[in-house]
């Protein structure tokens, strides 16, 4: 039996739907604004937080009325109602991917109550034992691009392992001094987003440089060219895709049989689509590890808790919210996360 067909019929009931927002700012320079669902039900409430980019599609969320799921469901009943529920009633998302972030805070605060009334933590109800969670920093590394940041963080923990965002504005010297240090676990091109602050064109220098910088890194994100194409081929085994993944036919549509897939929840939208992908890719022999996205409350727990039953040892982008927060300070949280065994719900 699948992890779906496991939750699929566990019944969750819903009094009422309430909702939060958190902003904070991130070392990336950016202000991030969430909204986290609450659904509460026989005293207990469950979360999921819609991680939307767009603050405009928040701002327009806030002035709605709470979408009424009142009532006792199913997991999969719930999830076919909402088939039928526009979260963006007031106004349509400024980006379409949003649509399926929403669905998803919906969706887990959903399984997040469900199981809290139960009193099992998602694990136990899978039969599963959650482990400890390597975890990687994902980090930008300034304008001009320096290494400064990274070397910063390995004098404080010589264990630690980066995801890194190169782009072709990056100095050989930047190159070399990541190469030295070693910690270079991932390195994302960002080349299928379109439209977006952090768009990176398919330069095939870069990529050689890159490829030729971490030869055992994890390339993330890789657009295919007439001119990249021929240096991404050879390398397929240590591909991997984030953007364009979500669901099983977006897989099976990549230009390569990939080695590697990064799992962000989010993208997914519905909890029968993350977790088909999670089987697909067990059958597939395709590497797993998480993502996260500047979550701000439950959902970087979400992330954590996946990763610890599902993917525990892949290079997990879902390091602690501290290494995000530019006001926080020394000593950080080390690899692995160990998790709770209190845990309830959708808990780390």
């Amino acid at each position: 039996m699948s992890a779906y067909e496991r939750i699929a019929d566990l019944s969750v009931t819903i009094e009422s739907v309430g909702r939060r927002r958190y902003t904070a700012d991130t070392t990336s320079g950016f202000e991030r604004t969430t909204t986290e669902f609450r659904l509460a039900g026989d005293g207990l409430v469950g979360r999921g937080e819609d991680v939307t980019y767009d603050t405009p599609d928040h701002d327009a969320l806030a002035g709605t009325d709470p979408i009424d799921l009142e009532g006792e469901w199913t997991i999969d009943e719930l999830s076919a109602a909402l088939d039928e529920v526009d979260l963006f009633a007031a106004k349509p998302p400024e980006r379409e991917t949003s649509r399926h972030y929403r669905r998803w805070a919906v969706e887990s605060a959903a399984l997040d109550l469900g199981l809290r009334q139960a009193d099992e933590s998602l694990g136990e109800f899978l039969g599963i034992e959650p482990e400890p969670v390597e975890f990687v920093v994902s980090t930008r590394l300034g304008d001009p691009p320096s290494a400064d940041r990274v070397e910063e963080l390995l004098a404080l923990d010589d264990d630690l392992e980066f995801k890194l965002d190169p782009t072709p504005d990056w100095p050989d010297s930047v190159f070399e001094r990541l190469r030295e240090t070693g910690a270079v676990r991932i390195a994302d091109l960002k080349g299928w987003y379109e439209g977006t602050d952090v768009d990176v064109p398919a330069d095939p220098e870069l990529y050689r440089d890159v490829l030729a910088a971490f030869p055992a890194a994890v390339i993330e994100d890789a657009a295919f060219t007439t001119e990249t194409r021929p240096l991404l081929e050879p390398q397929a085994d240590r591909l991997s895709f984030d953007y364009p993944i979500d669901g099983v036919d977006a897989l099976e549509s990549l230009p390569v049989e990939p080695g590697w897939c990064n799992v962000k929840p989010s993208r997914f939208g519905t909890l029968e689509s993350l977790f088909e992908t999670i089987a697909y890719c067990r059958e597939e022999g395709i590497e797993l590890y998480g993502g996260g996205q500047f979550e701000l409350a439950s959902g970087r727990t979400a992330i954590q808790t996946l990763a610890a039953l599902f993917y525990p040892d892949g290079p997990n982008d879902v390091a602690p919210g501290a290494f995000n927060d530019p006001d926080a300070s020394p000593p950080y949280p080390r690899s692995p996360l160990r998790p709770d065994v209190d845990a309830v719900g959708f808990e780390f």
